[in-house]
């Protein structure tokens, strides 16, 4: 089999370890080890994707290997895929199209994982997501500013959740949907454990409670993983912001 010397030097520069994403790595609490593997294997999965891309664009491997994977976790790795596109498009000014057509074609039943994905590789670039936003589907577009809260709270937890810093360049309505993506990534920062989640969202600001109980909500039904028991709790503990949690899910 012959190798792409291209490839491999992008793999080489910019591959993601699957340790990157675990939890002792990122020092999340650890929480029930059944509900914290599930966690880890999805991030074991966006990983997958993530290195896929790097290793394949745009052969055609690359989309058997994601269409292989367990339904279950697919939508994660191509939720990776669509990451490592993006990233390639703003290091290489000669040629931006990669994520474009990856959204209209082999992801187009991932299309919402997809503007995720380029919201982790703008975040990951410190890269302003006006641009994007400006040429992109006006309802769609507003999912990568989501995927750009989840980064920041997932690799950057002490500044963004901790300190709850919002990057300079998330401002206006883009500070709505970069909260339920922080909101989302809660959810495995605190391994679902519901009594750590209202005591961390209730340290944000009114005003930004909303919108972290509605990403949370989403997290909790499509990364999932929790006992019944703990569904019942959230319920109760998220109150007055039950209907935006419910929104989410």
């Amino acid at each position: 089999m012959n190798v792409n010397p291209l490839r491999s030097l992008r793999r080489l520069v910019l591959g993601v370890s699957p340790q990157e994403t675990s939890f002792a790595k990122r020092g999340f609490e650890p929480g029930e080890i059944v509900l914290r593997t599930h966690l880890e294997e999805i991030g074991e999965y966006f990983v997958r994707g993530y290195n896929l891309a790097l290793a394949h664009y745009p052969d055609e491997e690359l989309y058997n290997e994601l269409n292989s994977l367990s339904a279950e976790f697919n939508g994660f790795a191509y939720e990776g895929a669509a990451m490592a596109l993006m990233i390639l498009d703003l290091l290489t000014p000669w040629r931006r199209n990669r994520w474009r057509s990856f959204v209209d074609g082999p992801a187009r039943n991932h299309d919402y994982m997809s503007y995720v994905g380029a919201g982790w590789a703008l975040a990951r670039l410190k890269k302003p997501p006006a641009k994007f936003l400006a040429k992109n589907n006006p309802t769609l577009r507003w999912l990568a500013l989501d995927g750009y809260g989840f980064h920041q709270g997932f690799f950057d937890s002490e500044n963004s959740i901790q300190r709850q810093a919002v990057p300079a360049q998330i401002e206006g309505y883009m500070r709505k949907a970069f909260d339920q993506g922080l909101g989302r990534s809660l959810w495995f920062v605190k391994c679902a454990n519901v009594e750590r989640l209202e005591e961390t969202i209730n340290a944000f600001h009114p005003d930004r409670r909303s919108d972290l109980w509605s990403g949370l909500g989403l997290a909790s039904a499509y990364a999932g993983g929790a006992e019944s028991d703990n569904y019942a709790k959230i319920k109760q503990l998220a109150g007055e912001f039950y209907p935006v949690l419910a929104q989410g899910v």
